[in-house]
Formats: structure tokens, sequence, C-alpha cells
């Protein structure tokens, strides 16, 4: 390359590639497609479209015999074929199904590799064939003209362009209709399409370089446009480089692309380069220089098989670069002294694009084609549809207008917080919806005047659980006084294991009991210093209305004109007026889609002997003046929301609507937390409802085990005396000697009985009633035999307590056995074996017997969660 910036080493390069067209097998088409019409028509149709069959047969022909060797002529055959082949596509259903033209396969073969070939029966992989040789034709044209004239390179460059749009329309449009076929090649993928088209990109680009050079362009501008080649030729390198490409196209074909590629950057470098000079950057020219350098000693090494012209354009530019950088480091050394930065750091060399692909989509474009247009089943439906579709359009954009319309109402009217504002003034406003339903909800339940009511419940329930235990503990205690008074006065005679041993777990359970009951109280009280800590708080809650509490938006107490009346009015006015303008736009949609429903001019379509279009013209006119009137109404929209947002901005100055939002906003907030509080105690109550309700059931339970012992317990009793006064008798009983013994000792079962009572206990009148109440099973497990082991007690029997005992006698039920733990763990979470999946099954179901002592408040089932299952007791 010579050292002017007018000349370069790739301006006298005349290398470049084009593409061979795809070869085919003879296919003919006219028999399998006449055969169709004439089925599926008429033969008469098929004798109507004769002429059309008969050119399309003749293209194809053409197509397979290259009878014109003028590359325009055969370029235009291609676009033509391609035109004929979209109409034959929407009428004549080609592939291996029985009912459509089956007997049609289309072959052709690799343009790369000439030995592999694609076979399909269907029209998919012919259209890409067609392209595909469209832009091969496209590329030999641009390689047929005189690229050492500037009109030359000029017609060069747009072949080139109309290749890559050829390649990119195969791309786009076909490649993945022919890869879904049984067989296909690789010359038609888009992998390989898309490679064509950046290497045709490249050499029209590269033609425009070299009349830029031509032209003496300045070397900024040189560079940018030599860098763009570079660029193509590097995206079309990746793609060669990689699968599928990289093992089909031959080794030449990479080392030409790698070396163009390589020759324009070092080109762009050396064009670059002379700018920088120009400009004293002498640093990055040199930095620059060398990056140029660097590639092309690189590129070099792997150009084996590469054409002698490349590698001569190679070597001139190389010797140029290396002139302009030996010049510039003496420069450099001499006169500037600058450091010079490492080619990584140097930002990217600017390019500029002066080719695109050539849009294919016009020029294949088949819609106004004639060839088989009279195998329309009904032009009349076809004429009624294609209207239908502009109704729907004009239908379709009128209503989202109005739609957006009214969007843009609702938007505007929002962030003005209209007409909110002025039902405020009025007394009017109301809450936003989600938190008047939480407000409901907190009223509905009770609200906070309700706390005092079930706190009082807690209390009750707190009580009776408290009355039970002490009862029970008194029954267990009186019980045990009387075993301690005989066995004092029996001595070793009294035999039976004392109360103590017998009460312990019943005790303990108790006791554990009266501790969760201390811990809950213990609860209560921190809930109940929580509503009164919070009762001002979720006051509010009980105003109802609600709004009642909420601030109001009031007049303001001076003014000065006394114009607030009139203010108001006008902003209710216009609010009116954009109302009015929302029902007639709901009017004028309805009126556009009952139009189109009264719309049939089918009857004329068929009777129309002109121009469809004409038809169309007129009809659609009806709907002209509903356009107009909703472009009118939002027009008329526009203005109106523009006064009513300066009659608004008066409106809140005048008032003070500023203040006003912050103090309703601030009472939001308020109110918000009241019900957050709320909640939270309102659950705190039901967990401890929940919790003594349970509580009650084990306590009862326990007291009807000790019922039931205390029971057997008496019956033991006499029949021990009995067994005592059998022994102090000799086994000798007497009326006289047993009225004597038992003055001596009083009977168990009746606390009043006077000791001196002359009774036999055998002839007593009996505790129960035979007749009346059936036996109950023992307390717990049998009692330990007292006295000799031939003498077993008799079975307890359902005797009526003492009147010292609150409770009825107790129904028929199964207990479970003494070492049955009912106690629990310290409240909260605690988890009592009484109400858990451990408990006897029969105790579970069994009901609770009624006891004459107070009732507890609450009979029904709890609403609320078990109390293992919240945080009653948590800190307040």
């Amino acid at each position: 390359m010579a050292a002017s910036q007018s000349s370069s080493a790739v301006g006298n390069t005349n290398i470049m590639l084009a593409i061979f067209e795809k070869k085919t097998n003879t296919v003919d088409l006219y028999r399998p497609l006449r055969n169709y019409i004439a089925f599926h028509y008429s033969e008469r149709e098929a004798q109507n479209l004769e002429d059309d069959l008969q050119t399309l047969k003749q293209l194809r022909s053409d197509i397979e015999r290259h009878s014109d060797p003028s590359l325009p002529a055969r370029r235009d055959l291609f676009v033509t074929y391609f035109k004929a082949l979209c109409q034959v596509e929407t009428r004549f259903p080609i592939s291996p199904e029985p009912e459509h033209v089956n007997a049609l396969t289309f072959v052709w073969f690799d343009a790369f590799k000439s030995k592999l070939k694609a076979s399909q029966q269907n029209i998919h992989l012919e259209k890409g064939s067609v392209l595909f040789n469209l832009g091969a034709v496209h590329s030999q044209i641009g390689l047929s003209f005189d690229r050492n004239t500037v009109d030359g390179r000029r017609q060069a460059s747009h072949a080139f362009m109309g290749a890559a749009g050829s390649f990119a329309f195969l791309r786009d449009n076909a490649s993945m209709k022919i890869s879904v076929g049984s067989s296909t090649t690789l010359d038609l993928s888009a992998e390989c399409s898309g490679m064509l088209e950046k290497l045709m990109l490249a050499q029209a680009q590269e033609c425009v370089f070299e009349n830029t050079i031509a032209k003496g362009s300045t070397p900024g501008v040189c560079a940018k446009i030599s860098r763009q080649v570079g660029l193509y030729y590097e995206e079309a390198l990746a793609a060669l480089n990689v699968a599928p490409l990289n093992q089909h196209f031959d080794k030449s074909w990479i080392v030409h692309v790698q070396l163009k590629a390589a020759i324009f950057y070092a080109e762009a470098c050396y064009r670059y380069g002379l700018e920088l000079h120009e400009k004293e950057e002498i640093a990055e020219e040199i930095a620059r220089l060398k990056s140029a350098v660097s590639v092309l000693t690189e590129a070099k090494k792997n150009s084996r098989g590469a054409a002698a012209q490349l590698l001569d354009a190679i070597n001139k530019l190389e010797a140029n670069i290396n002139r302009n950088l030996e010049r510039a480091v003496k420069e450099n050394d001499r006169v500037y002294l600058m450091r010079v930065p490492s080619p990584s750091s140097l930002s990217p060399l600017p390019a500029f694009a002066m080719v695109k692909p050539m849009v294919m989509s016009e020029v294949l474009d088949a819609s106004k084609e004639k060839m088989f247009t009279s195998l329309v089943p009904d032009n009349s439906a076809k004429a009624l549809s294609r209207y239908t579709e502009m109704v729907d359009h004009i239908i379709r954009t009128q209503a989202e207008k109005l739609q957006q319309a009214s969007e843009l109402t609702r938007v505007r009217l929002k962030e003005m917080e209209l007409p909110d504002s002025i039902l405020a003034l009025e007394g009017n406003f109301t809450l936003p919806t989600n938190l008047k339903e939480d407000v409901e909800a907190v009223q509905i339940s009770g609200g906070p005047a309700g706390l005092e009511a079930e706190l009082q419940q807690l209390k009750d329930l707190r009580r009776v659980n408290q009355e039970l235990l002490v009862q029970t503990e008194e029954l267990l205690q009186k019980e045990s006084r009387e075993d301690a008074q005989f066995r004092s006065q029996f001595g070793t005679k009294w035999t039976r294991p004392q109360s103590s041993t017998l009460t312990k777990n019943l005790l303990d359970r108790l006791n554990r009991f009266a501790g969760n009951l201390k811990q809950a109280s213990e609860s209560d009280a921190r809930i109940e210093r929580s509503v009164r800590e919070h009762s001002a708080l979720m006051a509010i809650l009980d105003a109802r209305p609600i709004e009642s509490a909420l601030p109001s938006l009031a007049r303001p107490i001076m003014s000065f004109d006394q114009n607030e009346d009139a203010i108001v009015g006008s902003l209710k006015q216009s609010l009116r007026q954009l109302e009015t303008l929302g029902a007639q736009r709901a009017g004028l949609e309805d009126m556009l889609r009952e139009m189109k429903r009264k719309d049939d001019i089918l009857p004329k379509l068929m009777t129309s002997t002109g121009s469809y279009e004409d038809l169309f013209k007129k009809e659609l006119a009806k709907y002209d003046h509903i356009c107009e009137e909703i472009g009118q109404n939002i027009e008329a929209q526009e203005q109106l929301l523009l006064q009513i947002q300066a009659q608004n901005d008066e409106f809140s100055a005048l008032f003070n609507l500023e203040d006003y939002k912050a103090s309703r906003e601030k009472s939001y907030k308020q109110i918000e937390a009241a019900i957050a509080k709320f909640r939270e105690i309102k659950d705190n109550i039901n967990e401890g409802l929940k919790f003594y309700v349970t509580l009650q059931d084990a306590i009862t339970n326990v007291k009807q085990q000790s019922n039931d012992f205390v029971m057997t317990r008496n019956i033991q009793c006499r029949e021990m005396i009995e067994d005592v006064q059998r022994q102090v008798a000799g086994l000798s009983f007497q009326d006289k000697n047993s009225g004597g013994f038992n003055n001596n000792y009083p009977p168990v079962g009746n606390q009043n009985q006077r000791p001196n009572t002359q009774t036999d206990p055998r002839h007593q009148t009996p505790y129960y009633q035979q007749s009346e109440q059936p036996p109950v099973p023992s307390y717990g497990h049998p009692p330990p035999p007292y006295g000799s082991s031939h003498h077993q007690p008799p079975p307890p029997y359902q005797i009526p307590p003492s009147s010292a005992s609150p409770y009825p006698p107790p129904q028929v039920h199964q207990q479970p056995p003494p070492n049955h733990d009912y106690g629990q763990p310290a409240y909260p979470g605690w988890r009592g074996q009484y109400y858990n999946a451990h408990t006897h099954p029969q105790q579970q179901q069994q009901p609770q017997q009624p006891a004459s002592g107070p009732r507890p408040p609450y009979t029904i089932p709890s609403p609320y969660p078990p109390p293992h299952q919240g945080g009653y007791y948590k800190p307040q």
C-alpha cells in the first residue's frame, strides 16, 4: 500500500465470493395440480386455469434448464416463480395426506456439498431453495460488475445487498419450516443463511469502502467504513468456526474470510493512524499501528490456501503500516516523548455501516398476483370478510379511544381527590373500603366497649375453676380425716391403706391446676391492664358511624370576599358536566356496536358489478359521524379537565385542603392502630376463655374421680367396721353387742347420724336405689383387699354423697386408671392430657356431669382456638 491516503492496499484486490445455485431434479407440477382442481372443484375449472398451470409448469422448467444465461433474467425468473409458489401454497395443500396433493416430491441438492440432497413433500423446501438461489444469483451479479469504476462498485454493492436480503428472508421465513421436514440440507439452515447474509453485507460494505477511497475521503471516514467491513467479516467468520458450519465449508472459505477480516481491521487502524498523526496524538497512533501489525502477522500464519492477491494485499498493507509506525516512533522519541498505551487499553475503533439487507418482502409480495384467483370458492364471502375486518378495525380503534378517555378522567380525578373533597365538605365522606370493612367487623364483634363484658367472663370462669378446686380438695380432705379418725379408734385392726397414699396423684393434679390458675390470673391481669392503657386509643372504634370520628372539611373562619359558595358551586357544576360526557361516551360506543350488528352488505356484494373498494368506501362512510362525535367528546373532556384543575386549585387553597388531608391521614393511621390493638386483645381474651373452659372440664373430671373414690372408701369403711366387730365378738354378732360397738364408732356414710344410734348396718336403708341407679365401675383400680384374703369387698354402688358435697350422684361412665396423669404444664401453651390424643377414648366421649354447686358460665363449645395454639399469655 502506498503512503498516500488516497491509495489502499485492498483497493486493487478484486477477490470476492459468489454463491453457486442449488441443483434440483425435474418435477411435474402440471398433472398433480390439475387433477386436484378437477377432483375438488370441476373439470371446467381445470380447463379455465389451463393457462396458469402451463405458466407454472414453464417457470419450473426454466428453473431446471437455465434457459436464459443472463443473470438479471435469472434473478427475475426466481422472483416470478417464488410469487407463483405463494399463490400455489394458499390454494393447493401439498403433503402426503390422501386428500392433498400427494404426488409431488421436491428434491434439491446442497450448494456446498453436491452429494447431499433433501427430499420433501411440501412446498416449503421448494420456496426455500428458490430464495437461496435468488441470493446466489444476486451474489453472482455483484461479482460480475467491473469494480474498477465508481459506478461498477456502486452496482456491485447494491447486488450484494440484494443477496443479503434474500438470505435474511430465507432465514426469517423459510428455514424453520424446512427444518421440520423429513430431510433437509445445511445450506438452507438458519445458521448458514445468517452467515451468508453477513458475508454479502461485508462485500457490499467493501465496495462502498473502495468508492470512499477513490473519492479521496478523509482518513477518519475511511477508517470507520473499513472497520465496519471488518466487523461483517468477523461475524461471518464466527459462524464458520462453530458447529454446524465448521465441518461443512471448504477450508479455503474460512481462510478467505479470516484474511479479509484481518486486512480490514488493519486497514482501519492504518487510516485511523493517519488521522491521529494529523492531530499529533502520536502515542495512540503507535499503539494502533502495532495492533494492526500484530493482527496481520497472526493472519499470515493461517494463510495456507489463500489467493495470491490476498497475500499480496496483506504484504503491501503491512509495509505501509510499518513505514508509518517507524516514522511515528522516531517522532515520539525525538519530539513528543509520550507514553505508548498498551493495545488492550485502547477503545474499540469507530465503525459506520453504509449498507443493509434489501427489504425482500416488497420484492416478493404476491398479493397482487392473478394466478389461480378463480379458485376462491366464494368471492362475495371473501369480500365480506374483508369488509368485516375493516369495520372491526374502526370499532376497535374508537373503543380504545373511549376507554382511554374514561381512564384518563378517573386518574385525573383521583389525583385531584374529587369528588371526595366535595363530599367531605358536605359531611358525606366515607372511609376507604378496606378500612371501613375492618371497622365494621370490630363493631359487629362488640367493639372496645364489649371487652369489659368479656373480661368479666374471664373472671367468672376463673372463679368457677377455683371453686371446683376448693370443693375437690375439701372432699378429699374430709375423707382423709374420717380415715384418720377410725385408724385412731381401731388401731392395728384398721388395716386398709391410708387415704394420703391413695389420693397422692389426685392431689398432685389439683396442685398443678392451681398453679395453672395462678399463672392464668396473672395473664388476665395483663390483659386488663392493656385494655385500660389502650382504652383511649380504641375508643374511636366505638364511634357510630365511624365517619363521625374523622376530621371534617370546614369552611374558612374568615373570608374577605365571601365567594366560597360560588367556588364550590362552579366545581360541582363542572363535575356534573364531566359525568355527562362520560355517559355520552358509553352511548356512543353502544351506537357503534349496534350499527355493526345491523350492517349487512352481503346482498349488495352479491349483486355488485363494480369495484368492491368503491362499495366499501361508501358503506364505511356511515360510521364517520359517530367517529366525529367521539372526537368532539374527547376534546370537550380535555378542556373540561383543565377547567376542573383550575377550579380545584382555587378550592384547595380556600379550604386549606392540604391540612385536612394530613389530619385525615392521621385519623386513618389511628384507626388502623386501634384495630390492630383491639384484635390483639380480643385474640388474647378468646384464648383465655378457651383455656378456662378446657381447664374446667379437667377439674370436673378429677372431682368426679374424687367422688367415686370417696364413695368406694365409705363402702369399704362400713365393711371394715363390720369385720372388726366380728373379730371382737368372736364371730358372734348380737344386736346388742353390735349396737354397743356402733355406739363407739359412728358410721362413715352419714355424718349427721348420732354416735349412740342403735342400728344394724345390715338393716340400714341402702344408699342407693337398685331399681333406679345402675352400678358404676370402681374408682381408678380396685382397692387392695382389707382383712382376710378370702373376703372380697362388695362392688361399689351409686351411693348418694353426704350433704356436704355440692355435686349430684354421677352418671355411669368409665374412669381412666388412677395413674393417668391429668396434670398439665404451667400456662401459657399448656397441654393437659385431659384433652389431647392420649386421653382415654371413653373419657373423651363421656359427657360431663352437672354439679350441684355453681354451674360454669359457658356450657356451649368455645369458638376460639385451643390454648396451646396461641400466645394468650404474651407480654401486653
